[in-house]
């Protein structure tokens, strides 16, 4: 009989889809140290598996639009920041995937988002990209940006897709794709939830690699948003190359 120490050990190395299989090997354990184990596992099994209930609800558009084709999410990041791009992600999974854990970018801690990213890459049949740089968006305006984003990162896809799921409540201009609008479509739907990560994590690395030439803005931890630092670094040094003009009031 295997002791506690070593019990615990194999709880720590089960993979939670497995949990189960570990809760029916042990159950009929009597020690008291097993017994906490075991409910230990029941939680985080019970967890998972609302989990697992809660991003298949996200599904539900993806199963709408099932019978048109390829499906494709897209999102942008970076409207709001005083420095830097904004970026659109595109995203076309395999019918019926789940993600565990795939939610509004927002809603993500960053290292939970770059795990994600890399399994969205992994398992997306195809992803594209969009950026537009703060010139442009100074020239354009941020609303047709995003959409100028939009539509490079669906054209940067190498399946086209039959409809685009669209988050917010405008669907993207001058794209000869059907389209469906989906307000709060980071939170509700699968594909868009996974564009609005891959968008994230694509723009956040780009604004660590410009904190390196420009350290004196913190781009690194505000990723061009207007916090203290970024103030601040504004006051003394001026603005960047990365800088929005329309977004600084002088």
């Amino acid at each position: 009989m295997k002791n506690i120490s070593e019990i615990k050990e194999e709880y720590a190395n089960y993979s939670i889809p497995k949990l189960r299989e570990f809760v029916a090997c042990y159950r009929n354990d009597e020690r008291s140290g097993v017994k906490k184990i075991i409910e230990m596992a029941k939680k985080k099994f019970e967890n998972y598996e609302m989990e697992i209930n809660r991003v298949k609800s996200m599904s539900k558009f993806e199963r709408q639009f099932s019978e048109n084709g390829y499906i494709c999410g897209v999102d942008e990041v970076g409207r709001g920041p005083l420095a830097g791009p904004v970026v659109a992600a595109a995203v076309i999974f395999p019918k019926d995937l789940i993600i565990p854990y795939i939610n509004d970018s927002k809603k993500v801690k960053e290292t939970k988002r770059e795990e994600l990213f890399n399994c969205i890459m992994s398992e997306a049949i195809s992803v594209g990209f969009g950026s537009v740089d703060n010139n442009r968006i100074d020239e354009i305006n941020i609303l047709q940006a995003t959409f100028e984003a939009m539509r490079e990162a669906v054209s940067a896809l190498n399946i086209r897709p039959d409809i685009v799921l669209v988050d917010g409540n405008k669907k993207i201009p001058i794209l000869d794709i059907e389209q469906q609008a989906v307000v709060g479509g980071d939170s509700k739907c699968l594909s868009i939830a996974a564009a609005s990560i891959v968008a994230k994590v694509v723009r956040d690395r780009f604004m660590k690699d410009m904190d390196l030439k420009y350290p004196m803005y913190g781009f690194a931890s505000n990723k061009g948003y207007g916090s203290a630092k970024h103030y601040a670094g504004i006051r003394e040094f001026g603005i960047s190359p990365l800088h929005r003009k329309t977004y600084i009031n002088d």
